[in-house]
């Protein structure tokens, strides 16, 4: 996240201190150790440590009452009674039409705490920039194509769902407030903001697990208070979940003057602008990553010169739905895909039928050979086929983005930087995050 213009203090910020009020009222329980502020912070309101904290201190609770989701809305009943008729892909529908109830609601329950987001594009999201903007800043990062799948899903969810769910009750919604364009702003807010309980069993690592039935994730709720904390990924509280309350725990020491960061995963820099609006310094984001589509590394294998263009055709119909393969700063992190894809495209005529005319697909080789083959340490030691079909995908990836040499000369100016808007300084963190991973990859696998 980046800092903005200088903000209020705490004390003048009416919608702070009302929040903090209902905080009291509704029993979550904020420690003495920990204040609010919009200065000092990393973006927006955030959370301060007036004292050291130790690791393990509770820094605050919040009694389950106090979330704010579909079944603690006093529409809850409501939704509950028609969930059938609200499914749908994202399985959100029921919190936002929540939302949209409580955040309209002049006597709403949560409205000092909904009361704090007076405009849900400030998010600044790139769902809310315009097309151009996008194509011209993230164009390569994979950022404009997840956004205009994002903006469909909504519209066809609000068309298809929502809306004849108002028309069926204008005592409660109606399409003149609770717009497309309102229920686009929802769908960020929970975007960036909630949390979801994870599912019984998580950290379980038995065997067992993995050979029973997939469950459903538990459905999105937000969580006052938690919401105010900003991420990185080297985080120092963590949230945890008991059957009353959630808790905000710290699990790194912190000192006076500190921020108090959670984490909302292990997240690349894309994922952070595509879904929470923000980035973070790319050489500090120790999980940023970068994809190689796999049309690149096709590509890359069209221009052997011993190349079949025949057979890279009729290999390119088995391989075509793979997606990308993604490479963090230390390590392929979809190693066996990636494994399988270059195996195929090295086949012969002979080997590639017989590959077509077995079911089972062939015996691969042991996991962690793979793992360690594509680890940064391993990527030197793979065979030269393999490493230049990396390379060329690699350096076709690159070409996909905006200057590159104008980005790291942007990089390495600080007053260039400063001269930059909060979207291009975010985008420009995507983009150089995304491309020294790819330069790391055309370094390791140069013949």
């Amino acid at each position: 996240m980046s800092s903005g213009a200088k903000r209020p203090k705490v004390d003048d910020d009416a919608p702070l201190q009302n929040f903090l009020r209902w905080c009291d009222s509704v029993g979550l329980v904020l420690s003495t150790k920990v204040r609010l502020s919009k200065e000092g912070t990393v973006a927006d309101y955030g959370m301060l440590a007036q004292d050291d904290i130790e690791e393990g201190t509770v820094l605050f609770t919040i009694p389950r009452s106090a979330l704010l989701h579909q079944g603690t809305t006093h529409v809850s009943a409501l939704l509950e009674g028609e969930k059938v008729s609200l499914e749908s892909s994202s399985g959100w529908v029921p919190l936002l039409l929540a939302l949209l109830y409580e955040y309209t609601t002049a006597h709403s329950r949560w409205k000092p705490y909904l009361s704090l987001w007076t405009d849900f594009k400030m998010l600044d999201h790139p769902m809310f920039w315009s097309k151009k903007e996008r194509d011209k800043l993230l164009r390569g990062t994979g950022i404009p194509e997840a956004v205009d799948k994002d903006l469909a899903n909504i519209q066809r969810e609000y068309r298809d769902v929502v809306l004849p769910f108002v028309a069926k009750h204008p005592d409660i919604w109606n399409s003149q407030t609770h717009t497309l364009e309102l229920y686009t702003e929802m769908v960020a807010f929970v975007m960036a903001y909630s949390f979801q309980e994870p599912q019984e069993g998580d950290d379980d690592d038995d065997d067992e697990d993995d050979e029973t039935e997939e469950k459903a994730p538990n459905p999105p709720m937000m969580v006052p208070m938690a919401d105010m904390l900003n991420h990185v990924s080297k985080h120092n509280a963590n949230l945890e979940f008991t059957a009353d309350t959630l808790k905000m725990v710290c699990v790194r020491p912190i000192k006076k003057g500190e921020e108090v960061f959670n984490t909302y995963g292990q997240m690349a820099n894309w994922q952070l602008l595509h879904m929470y609006g923000f980035t973070q310094l790319h050489t500090d984001n120790a999980d940023d990553t970068a994809d190689i589509p796999v049309a690149n590394l096709h590509k890359a294998a069209t221009r052997e010169p011993d190349g079949d263009q025949q057979l890279l055709e009729e290999m390119w119909e088995m391989l075509r739905e793979k997606g990308a393969f993604v490479f963090g700063k230390n390590s392929c992190l979809t190693e066996t895909e990636l494994h399988s894809v270059l195996k195929v495209l090295c086949m012969s005529r002979e080997e590639f039928l017989e590959l077509k005319d077995n079911d089972d697909g062939w015996e691969d080789d042991d996991d962690e050979e793979i793992s360690r083959g594509f680890s940064n340490d391993g990527l030197t030691g793979l065979n030269s086929k393999w490493k230049r079909l990396l390379q060329e995908a690699a350096r076709l990836t690159v070409s996909g983005y905006p200057d590159v040499d104008r980005d790291r000369a942007v990089m390495e100016d600080q007053a260039s930087l400063k001269a930059l808007s909060s979207r291009q300084r975010n985008a420009l963190q995507v983009r150089c995050g995304q491309k020294s991973i790819l330069d790391k990859v055309m370094e390791l696998t140069k013949t």
